[in-house]
């Protein structure tokens, strides 16, 4: 990990530990700090050659990080930082499903590094997909499954019982909206 990219992670934990103390709103003070931390990054990616994955996993790893040390719940967190991601990358359409995809990765990899609850992060991102959706001009069922597809893409990165906390988070309607899970997720192969 470079100097700048630990330095971000610590700015952003720092933000976020700050907004939830001051307002006690988990999932706000995740937007509000990724919005905030993650526009000036994209503004400068065209000047750097840097990468808004790289920029959004980092700034994720910073979000998760500082929740959890402030005991905050990471559902509420995860939602927050992909609301907050899709707003600052302005992105629409397929560049948002991608988005969102490439968010829940990030959510979920840095949530089981701190070995936190991956249901509760998993139902999160998936929450946060379904609250942009219409923001950033996609379906509600299309933005739940790809928040889904990469939650549980980096829960199986993580090991089977990862990917089968998050499979089952899948499995319950969230906001409203039955997830439908793609291939290879699409089967639960634990039977």
């Amino acid at each position: 990990m470079s100097e700048k990219e630990s330095g971000m992670i610590e700015s952003v934990k720092n933000g976020i530990v700050a907004a939830i103390k001051g307002t006690g709103d988990v999932a706000q003070a995740a937007v509000d700090t990724v919005t905030k931390t993650l526009s000036t990054t994209v503004e400068d990616v065209g000047k750097t050659g840097a990468s808004v994955v790289d920029a959004t996993a980092t700034v994720a790893n910073g979000v998760i990080h500082g929740a959890t040390d402030v005991g905050a719940h990471l559902g509420h967190a995860a939602k927050g930082t992909v609301v907050g991601v899709l707003r600052a990358t302005k992105h629409t359409g397929a560049e948002a499903i991608d988005t969102i995809g490439h968010t829940a990765r990030a959510v979920i990899h840095s949530t089981a590094e701190v070995g936190g609850e991956l249901g509760h992060a998993a139902t999160g991102v998936v929450e946060g997909a379904i609250a942009a959706a219409k923001e950033v001009g996609v379906g509600a069922e299309e933005a739940a499954a790809a928040a889904a597809h990469g939650a549980l893409h980096a829960a199986d990165n993580a090991g089977t019982t990862a990917l089968k906390t998050v499979r089952n988070a899948m499995k319950e309607t969230i906001s409203g909206v039955k997830v439908v899970l793609r291939a290879p997720f699409d089967k639960d192969d634990s039977k």
